[in-house]
């Protein structure tokens, strides 16, 4: 499992979704530095993320279920932290 962690907001990402499904991959990308000037950037930094995320959980599930299992996963950062997440999640094998 591989993880492109920036500072503490990218780790807890990735602990939440560690913790949550299991990963056998995952990627967490800060992006937010190409979003400066832009709506809902964050001074502060690590406001827009893009999620690569394989688990076994995901088996069965359409890409909108997988979608909820990430978002279920991050909870409150959501709302509180990150402004905008691209999810690219996969079930092993495809």
């Amino acid at each position: 499992m591989s993880e492109h962690l920036t500072g503490p907001i990218a780790a807890e990402i990735a602990r939440r979704l560690t913790q949550a499904l299991d990963p056998t991959q995952l990627q967490v990308i800060d992006d937010s530095d190409k979003h400066r000037g832009h709506a809902g950037h964050d001074p502060r930094g690590e406001s827009h993320f893009t999620v690569l995320v394989e688990s076994a959980r995901f088996e069965g599930l359409n890409r909108l279920a997988r979608q909820r299992a990430v978002n279920e996963a991050l909870g409150d950062l959501l709302e509180t932290r990150v402004h905008a997440l691209a999810i690219k999640a996969k079930a092993p094998g495809e």
